[in-house]
């Protein structure tokens, strides 16, 4: 089966500060189940994702166990119909809403406010 390309001028924005809001990439960039690592003005990286029915999540891309930045490389689920990525690493799964890790209580990373616009 083939799919036609997704034709859109819609771009993924982050809320970095209380309004300010910065341009990561297009939105046809995001494939439904697959992640995409960008970088932060100030050095940072950040992990995008966009699930099957269209929904967009953003957190740090490191992850807190290996001080690796991978997760944008992790595999996407869900648990109790919260969505999340396992670490390809060590496989931690992250809450791709909160940053929370559903695997140890005690560690999260930054979860972002993200939107198509």
């Amino acid at each position: 089966m083939t799919l036609a390309p997704e034709t859109t001028d819609l771009k993924v924005q982050l809320r970095l500060a209380d309004d300010e809001w910065f341009t990561v990439c297009d939105l046809t960039v995001l494939l439904p189940g697959r992640g995409v690592a960008a970088l932060l003005p100030d050095g940072r990286q950040v992990a995008l994702f966009r699930d099957r029915k269209g929904n967009l999540y953003a957190i740090d891309n490191r992850d807190p166990f290996t001080g690796a930045a991978v997760l944008s490389r992790g595999l996407t689920g869900s648990h109790q119909g919260r969505p999340f990525v396992a670490s390809p690493l060590l496989k931690q799964r992250f809450d791709l809403e909160s940053g929370q890790c559903l695997d140890d209580e005690t560690v999260r990373v930054t979860a972002y406010e993200v939107r198509a616009a």
